[in-house]
Parts: C-alpha cells; structure tokens; sequence
C-alpha cells in the first residue's frame, strides 16, 4: 500500500511516441498511436440546476452541486459514495442553469417521451429538460442523438435524477463533433472553437453500443470533438464500443480536441459502480480520449473493463477505467475512487501516454485499490506511465 502526501519523480525513458494529429477540419477523427516499448424528470420548467460557468473561461470559487442521483431507485447512485469524496466544485464545473429549457421533452407522461422527442429536442439544442412524470422512465432511443454545431452555444441535457437514455445495445446513445460537416461547420478552426459547449447533468446512460462505428469509433455511450463538454450527476451502466483495437477506447464515453486545451469536467458521477453495471472496451472502460485533460472529482469507477489483447502496438486491452493518450494534457482526480476494473494488458485503473511527454497526473484524496490485471507500472501500482511523466500525490491510497 502506497499513502502519499506529495510525490513527484522524474526520470528520463525511451519509449516508442508516435504522432498525434488533432489538428485541421477533417471530418477524419484524430487517432494516436501510443506505445509501451515492448512489452423529476424535470417539471416542464426544468429544475435540479443552478447557474454555472461553462463559457470555457475559468472562474475563480466553488459551488455546491445538489445532486439528484445519490438515492436512485436502480443501480450504483452517481458520484463517490465514499468519505474521500469532499472536494469542492469549482464555478465553471458547475451544474447548468435550466430554469428556462428551449425543449422540454414530454407533456407529463411516460408515453409522450419517445425517442423521437428526444432526438428531436438534442437536434434543436439549447437547454433540454423532462417532463415524463413523477417515476424514473427509461426511454430507449431508436437512432443516435446528434448536437448540430449551430444549435447552442449553451447545449444542456438535464434529466432531473429521474431519466435514462438508453442505446438498447443496439447503438451510440449522443454524437457531438464540430468537424463532422453534416453537423455543421461554424468556424474556421474545427478542431479548436469554444462551441458548442455541451453539459450532460442529472442523467443516465445506459447500454450504449458504438461496435458499429467506423469512422468515428468508440464511444459507447457518448462521442465528443470540440467545442466544451461536461458531465455532472450522471450515471454509465453496461456501455460497450469495439472488442479490440490498439487505440479505440472509452465505453462510457471517448473525447477529442476540447477547445484551448481546457479540460473535461467529470463530477459526481458513476461509471460501472458495481458488479454486472461495469462498461467495456477494448481501452478505457470508463473513458478514453486522445490530446484532452480531464478533471474528475467525487466520482467512482469500478467493474468496468479493457478487453483488447497485446496493448499499442497490438489490440489494446489498457485502461480499465481511465484510458488518456495524446500530448500536453492533464488528469486530475479529486475525491475519487478507482476500484474492481480489469485489463487484459497496462493500466488496470488508468492509461496515461504523453507522446512528447508533457503531460501530468495528480491525484487529490483518492483511493485506486483492487484493480486487476495488466502489467508496466513504473512509479504506481495499477498506473501505466512513461517513467518521466510527473505524479503529484497528496492524501490518497493507492495499493
């Protein structure tokens, strides 16, 4: 068992990096490849939010953030469930104000949130609220919600603790990609603009399926490219992408080129969360992303898997819960818990390559424990890095 104040180390290695290309408005998502070297429902009004930040700028102090998800009738809740869980929000983390919806899908009754409601009002953008009645209401979505580029800037999905979309394990449940033509181009520089910025709060998503996919692979649940995105009070059970593949990852959800390097918020949210609700990919059980920092605070991933074999080069298999790649980027966890993930290959909890090794991690009064698998970990147990890439541990576990 390792508990840590502050930990730092740095030491030179020589590992296969290969190229990173992120940049221009192809339609192409970027890939990377990376190796070890060897080896309510809402009221029609919408409730359950409060105004934050999310114009991409950072702001200064921190904010609650309720969270309607914490006693749900059905699976694990959202968020970490545990004492290490009390870090604080910061503003532009915070839940999206909904007071004022654009869509509110449904007219206060199970039967009139249909999937077509829902595809609809995503496709319409704005704020989007439920109105399906007083019960949890799973509605299965017969095609992919897609985000037009034009349609925000604000683009909110509130589900009011009470909704889940589900992908019927038939297909990806929400697209989003400012260099996707067919979703519309709104700038020059595709791959780097601060819209739409997309907030998925107080939701669940379940039995997503992107196996389909070619050109933008992964992504069970969720796929993202540009623009902002944040994900507060949700849920991710029993998502699955592509079996194997050295690079395509992140069951729950896959992310590119967030707009000036700036990071995804993850808060108080659930990946997996126990035994038979865990996601699976060939990498990234949880999530995956090439050239994007991530912030996750007081949230839980367990049970989910990377079943690819042979790692990068090979057929992935790394990142049983966190799989990152890419350059100059950040992972952050604050007050939250890694447990019970498994790989076939690095990285039983987290996968993290800078291929110019500039990235970092640090991880803030969090516990990694009982991860299975994998091998190649070099400063922490359950973590593959490159040997220089500076760990910053303060009150956690890791064992």
């Amino acid at each position: 068992m390792i508990e840590s104040r502050v930990g730092r180390w740095s030491s030179a290695v020589s590992l296969v990096a290969l190229v990173l290309s992120l940049a221009g408005c192809s339609d192409d998502a970027a890939s990377s490849n990376s190796s070890r070297g060897g080896g309510p429902s809402s009221s029609g009004a919408g409730s359950s939010g409060s105004s934050g930040g999310s114009s991409g700028e950072s702001s200064s102090g921190t904010v609650p953030v309720p969270d309607t998800l914490k006693n749900p009738n059905d699976g694990p809740p959202a968020g970490n469930p545990n004492a290490e869980a009390t870090c604080s929000v910061p503003t532009e983390a915070a839940l999206a104000d909904v007071s004022t919806p654009r869509t509110v899908v449904g007219t206060g009754t199970p039967a009139s949130c249909t999937s077509q409601a829902v595809v609809d009002a995503i496709t319409k953008g704005g704020v989007i609220t439920f109105s399906c009645g007083p019960d949890p209401i799973t509605i299965t979505l017969e095609q992919t919600a897609k985000i037009v580029n034009n349609t925000g800037p604000e683009i909110v999905i509130d589900g009011g603790g009470l909704v889940t979309l589900s992908g019927g394990g038939q297909r990806r449940i929400l697209y989003m990609n400012t260099c996707d033509q067919a979703q519309v181009w709104t700038t020059g520089h595709c791959d780097n603009q601060d819209h739409p910025r997309l907030t998925v709060q107080n939701i669940t998503f379940i039995d997503g399926n992107s196996k389909s996919e070619t050109e933008y692979d992964g992504g069970g649940a969720i796929w993202v490219r540009g623009g902002r995105f944040k994900v507060i009070n949700s849920r991710f059970f029993n998502n699955v992408c592509a079996d194997s593949g050295p690079d395509v990852g992140g069951a729950g959800i896959r992310v590119f080129s967030q707009y000036n390097g700036l990071p995804v918020y993850v808060v108080n949210s659930t990946f997996g969360g126990k035994d038979g609700y865990g996601n699976t990919c060939s990498n990234g059980g949880g999530i995956s992303s090439i050239g994007v920092s991530w912030t996750i605070i007081n949230s839980l991933f367990s049970h989910n898997r990377a079943i690819g074999t042979g790692g990068n080069p090979g057929n992935g298999g790394s990142g049983g819960a966190i799989y990152n790649d890419g350059n100059e980027m950040t992972l952050s966890l604050c007050g939250t818990r890694i447990e019970h993930n498994q790989v076939n290959a690095f990285g039983s909890a987290i996968f993290f390559v800078s291929n110019n090794h500039t990235g970092d991690i640090k991880i803030d009064r969090s516990n990694i424990t009982n991860n299975i698998g994998g091998s190649w970990f070099p400063t922490y147990p359950q973590i593959s890095n490159h040997d220089d890439t500076p760990i910053e541990v303060t009150d956690s576990t890791i064992e």
